[in-house]
C-alpha cells in the first residue's frame, strides 16, 4: 500500500508539472499566435470570396512535405490536402485540395468555398458514412520566415458527396498541436500526442482524446496502466479487432540547459485497449513486445495500413546530434508490422534477380508476402538487420546518403552468393524512391502510394513531388507515377552568404583592369587541368570519382582541416570531383 501511494503521488506530480508547462507555453505563445491569426484571417477572407466549387485538371501537386494523403472510402481516388514548402528563405503553407484518379493516373484540383486555413503536420481520416467524409484536425501554420508558429485546434469535415467543407465546433477538444496522430476506431476519432511550440518554449503531449461520430462531442480519455511518454510523429493504427489502437515510436525533445535541447527517438510499442459496452468503455494501456526485425530507430517515417492487418512503414531520418550540429541519415527502406501476429519484418522486393536466387537457395527474408513470412518461420528467427549505406551524387552535384536495412544472413551464404549478386544487381537495378522523411503515404487497391517528402544535404533542403506506387501482393518493384528532376528544385541562399559573395567580388575587382578577369580564369582552368587527374575518354562521372577518389579526399581534407569527419570529407570530395568532371 505504501508503494502504491508513492506511485500515485509521483503520477500526480508529473501531471501538475505538465499542466504548469502547458500554461507557461500557452502564455508565451499567445502573442505570437495573435500576430499569426491576422495573417490566417487574410487567407480566410480570400477563400470566403469563393462561392462555387471549381474543379480543374492539373499537373501533380507542387513539392511539399507534411501534407495528408488519404484513400477515398468509396472511389478509386486519393485525396491530398495541405502541406508545406521551404525554398531556403521563405516558408509556404498550403490548403489546396487534390484528387488523384488511380485508374486514369490523373490529378484534379478542387477549389471548394470556405476551406480550412493553410496548414501542415495535421491529421486526416476518411470515414464511409454520408457518402464519404474526410475529417481534418489540428496542424500548424508558420510565419514566412519560419520563426513563429500557430498551432490549430480546429476540427473540419469535407463532405465528399457534396464537395463542401464544414467547421465542426465542439467544446472540450485537445489543445492546439501538430505532429499528433488520429485514427478511426469504431465510431470514434482518437487523437494522441503531438507538440506545441513557440519561439522560446515547447511541450510534447501523451494525452488521448475521443471524438464521437454519433454525438459530435469530445472527451478526454483516462486509461489505466502505463502508457507512452510524451511524443509526436509516432505510428498509430487501429487494432485489427477494432477494440483499440497500436502505437509505435515517435520523437520528443527536452531542454537540458537554458539554450540546449536534446531529442529522443522512441522505438517502444503500446496497445490502447477498449473494454465494455458503447458509452461505458474502459480503456487501458499495455506494452507490446513484438517479434521479428523492428526498424532501426528513426523519426519522420511515412505510415499506411495495408491489407491483411499490416502496417507499412517507409523511410524516415535518424538525426545525429552533436553540440553545435545536427546531421540526419535518411532511409528509403520498407518495414511491415503484422498486427495479428505482433511481428515486424522488412519489405524486400522480388524484382531483383539476385533476390529470386536467394529464395531458391533458402535464404532468409526473401519477400514480404505470405511466402516470405512462411520461409522465415520455417528456418527460424532471422538474424539481426544489416545496414547498407550508399552515396549517390545527384545531377546538380549534391550528395545523398541512403541507408537501407536488409535482414541478416549466414556468413557462408553471403560468401557463396556475393559474386552472383554483383552480376545480377548490375544487370537488373531496382527502381526505388530516394531516401526521405515526412513523405505522404496511403494504401488503396492493394497498393502502397508514396508522395513527396524531403531530404537534406548539408544546410540545403530538397522538397519532393515525385510519386510512386508498390503492388503489395506482387512486391516486385516500385512504379514511378511522377518523376522529379533535382535540377528543378528551387533554393535561395541566405542573404548573409549573398553579402559575402558581393564582398569577395568587390575585393577581386580592385586593381583589375578590363580583360584581366577572363585571362585569370583561363589561367586558373589551366592550373586545374595540370593539378587534377585528367578525365579519360569515354569515362563516366562515377568511374572518374572512383578512380580519383584519394586525390579529391586529400584536397577536401586540406580544405576542411584535420578535425572534419571522414563522412563529411568523403561527401565534399565526391562533389569536387563531379564539378571538375563537368567543367572539362
Amino acid at each position: 500500500m505504501v508503494k502504491k501511494g508513492k506511485k500515485e503521488k509521483k503520477v500526480k506530480g508529473a501531471e501538475k508539472t505538465a499542466a504548469k508547462m502547458e500554461k507557461k507555453v500557452s502564455k508565451r505563445s499567445k502573442r505570437e499566435e495573435e500576430d499569426l491569426e491576422a495573417l490566417i484571417a487574410e487567407f480566410q477572407n480570400l477563400d470566403a470570396k469563393k462561392t462555387q466549387v471549381v474543379e480543374t485538371t492539373c499537373p501533380p501537386p507542387s513539392p511539399r512535405l507534411s501534407a495528408s494523403l488519404s484513400a477515398h472510402p468509396e472511389k478509386d481516388e486519393l485525396i491530398l490536402f495541405g502541406g508545406e514548402f521551404f525554398n531556403g528563405k521563405k516558408t509556404y503553407l498550403y490548403n489546396d485540395l487534390f484528387f488523384y484518379n488511380i485508374k486514369k493516373n490523373s490529378w484534379v484540383k478542387s477549389e471548394i468555398p470556405n476551406p480550412p486555413p493553410p496548414r501542415c503536420s495535421h491529421q486526416a481520416v476518411v470515414v464511409p458514412q454520408g457518402g464519404g467524409q474526410l475529417w481534418v484536425f489540428g496542424g500548424e501554420f508558420a510565419s514566412p520566415n519560419g520563426e513563429q508558429f500557430y498551432h490549430y485546434k480546429d476540427l473540419w469535415v469535407l463532405h465528399l458527396a457534396t464537395h463542401t467543407w464544414e467547421n465542426i465546433k465542439a467544446p472540450g477538444g485537445p489543445p492546439g498541436r501538430s505532429g499528433h496522430r488520429m485514427v478511426l476506431s469504431k465510431k470514434q476519432l482518437l487523437v494522441f500526442g503531438g507538440f506545441h511550440e513557440s519561439t522560446r518554449d515547447f511541450i510534447y503531449y501523451n494525452d488521448i482524446y475521443s471524438f464521437s461520430m454519433d454525438t459530435f462531442s469530445w472527451s478526454r480519455l483516462t486509461p489505466s496502466g502505463s502508457g507512452p511518454s510524451p511524443r509526436s510523429a509516432c505510428m498509430m493504427t487501429p487494432a485489427p479487432d477494432g477494440m483499440g489502437v497500436i502505437i509505435y515510436g515517435g520523437y520528443s525533445k527536452v531542454r537540458v540547459k537554458k539554450d540546449v535541447e536534446k531529442g529522443t527517438i522512441h522505438s517502444d510499442m503500446f496497445l490502447l485497449k477498449r473494454e465494455g459496452k458503447d458509452g461505458q468503455e474502459k480503456w487501458s494501456w499495455s506494452r507490446l513486445n513484438p517479434s521479428g526485425n523492428k526498424p532501426p530507430p528513426r523519426s519522420g517515417f511515412s505510415l499506411a495500413v495495408g491489407p491483411a492487418g499490416r502496417a507499412l512503414l517507409f523511410g524516415g531520418v535518424c538525426d545525429e546530434e552533436e553540440e553545435e550540429t545536427l546531421e540526419g541519415d535518411f532511409y528509403n527502406d520498407l518495414y511491415l508490422y503484422d498486427m495479428v501476429k505482433n511481428r515486424w519484418f522488412p519489405g524486400l522486393l522480388r524484382g531483383n534477380k539476385s533476390e529470386k536466387k536467394k529464395r531458391r537457395r533458402g535464404k532468409k527474408g526473401g519477400a514480404v508476402g505470405q511466402g516470405a513470412e512462411k520461409e522465415e518461420e520455417e528456418e527460424g528467427a532471422p538474424q539481426g538487420p544489416t545496414e547498407v549505406i550508399k552515396e549517390i551524387v545527384a545531377e546538380d552535384g549534391t550528395v545523398m546518403t541512403i541507408k537501407e536495412v536488409i535482414p541478416g544472413a549466414q556468413a557462408e551464404e553471403e560468401e557463396e552468393e556475393e559474386e552472383e549478386e554483383e552480376e545480377d544487381d548490375a544487370a537488373a537495378p531496382l527502381v526505388e524512391p530516394c531516401a526521405r522523411s515526412s513523405a505522404m503515404a496511403t494504401a488503396r487497391q492493394g497498393k502502397l502510394f508514396l508522395y513527396g517528402g524531403m531530404f537534406e544535404v548539408g544546410d540545403r533542403q530538397f522538397t519532393l513531388n515525385d510519386f510512386y506506387s508498390l503492388d503489395l501482393n506482387k512486391m516486385d518493384q516500385w512504379e514511378v507515377l511522377v518523376e522529379m528532376d533535382p535540377k528543378t528544385q528551387e533554393w535561395l541562399e541566405e542573404s548573409e552568404s549573398e553579402e559575402d559573395e558581393e564582398e569577395e567580388e568587390a575585393k577581386g575587382a580592385e586593381g583589375v583592369e578590363e580583360g584581366e578577369e577572363e585571362s585569370e580564369e583561363e589561367s586558373e582552368n589551366k592550373e586545374d587541368e595540370e593539378e587534377h587527374p585528367a578525365v579519360q575518354e569515354g569515362e563516366t562521372v562515377t568511374d572518374y570519382q572512383s578512380r580519383t577518389e584519394q586525390h579529391w579526399i586529400g584536397l577536401a581534407r586540406a580544405n576542411m582541416g584535420p578535425d572534419a569527419k571522414e563522412k563529411k570529407v568523403a561527401k565534399v570530395a565526391l562533389v569536387m570531383a563531379k564539378v571538375f568532371f563537368e567543367d572539362q
